[in-house]
């Protein structure tokens, strides 16, 4: 799944007096270099409503990306298009410049939905060790999956009995020991309080400093300025805004205005 090779078209030197033009045309190569993967013009069609519309977005190798929105905006949708799971009526994919079809997806791309709980019977520890053997995973590699996203005080519980932050640290465990370079995280930070939802944080930071890349659905305005390098702003399947933080108060020209203010101003 390597990427396409820059491909450059120049018939003529750029003038010695343009340095301007190239550092931004430097600046614009690297942007490229980064992107992991391309959204191009998604688009899901129920009857005769749009879940989402011609949904457009890159997605940088190493960053934590923000889909951000209300419920019923569209971010479930999209991630599950995104995934391969849910036909979509056009649009496509792209990874690292290339075509990436449905069924080459799950190579790349783990996604983890809302609300799942796997194997409801089996023990935390049993579900952790099936994972591993699925993955091949070292004991070492368990043992620091684990530690990371503290789910040591209930190993031996049955999955059907944890709870809700439990069971989203135990999903998280499972994305951990994926190989997988890209994450799909459906609300993850949805049922933990503001000293659970920072240590998820941590986490994320350092899982995206190895070089892996998260995309979070998240509802909660506030949790997202948190931890995300940048948002899609996603109303009515439509992207109304993308970009950093800072991008996006530039955008709309409110200085020191917080996400959701942005996001009220864009939607």
């Amino acid at each position: 799944m390597d990427g396409v090779p820059n491909l450059v078209s120049s018939d003529r030197p750029a003038p010695c007096n343009s340095a301007h033009a190239m550092v931004a045309a430097s600046a614009s190569e690297h942007a490229r270099d980064r992107i992991l993967l391309r959204v191009d013009l998604i688009t899901k069609q129920y009857a005769d409503q749009a879940a989402l519309l011609d949904v457009t977005f890159d997605i940088y190798a190493g960053e934590i990306l923000g889909i951000i929105g209300p419920n019923g905006a569209g971010k479930t949708t999209l991630l599950e298009a995104v995934a391969g799971i849910l036909p979509v009526d056009r649009g496509d994919v792209h990874w690292h410049g290339k075509p990436l079809p449905v069924w080459r997806r799950h190579e790349a791309i783990f996604y983890l939905p809302d609300g799942v709980r796997p194997y409801l019977e089996q023990s935390v520890t049993r579900v952790l060790a099936f994972f591993a053997g699925v993955y091949r995973r070292s004991a070492d590699e368990i043992s620091h999956a684990i530690e990371s996203a503290g789910l040591t005080p209930v190993l031996h519980k049955r999955v059907h009995a944890l709870s809700k932050g439990y069971a989203r640290r135990l999903m998280l465990t499972v994305g951990l020991l994926t190989p997988h370079p890209l994450l799909l995280m459906d609300e993850p930070l949805d049922g933990f309080d503001l000293r659970q939802t920072r240590e998820i944080v941590d986490l994320l930071r350092r899982e995206a400093v190895k070089g892996r890349t998260f995309v979070l659905a998240i509802h909660q305005l506030a949790d997202a300025e948190r931890v995300c390098d940048r948002f899609i702003l996603l109303a009515d399947g439509r992207v109304r805004g993308a970009g950093t933080l800072s991008d996006l108060r530039t955008r709309t020209g409110i200085s020191d205005g917080s996400l959701e203010d942005i996001f009220l101003a864009l939607t």
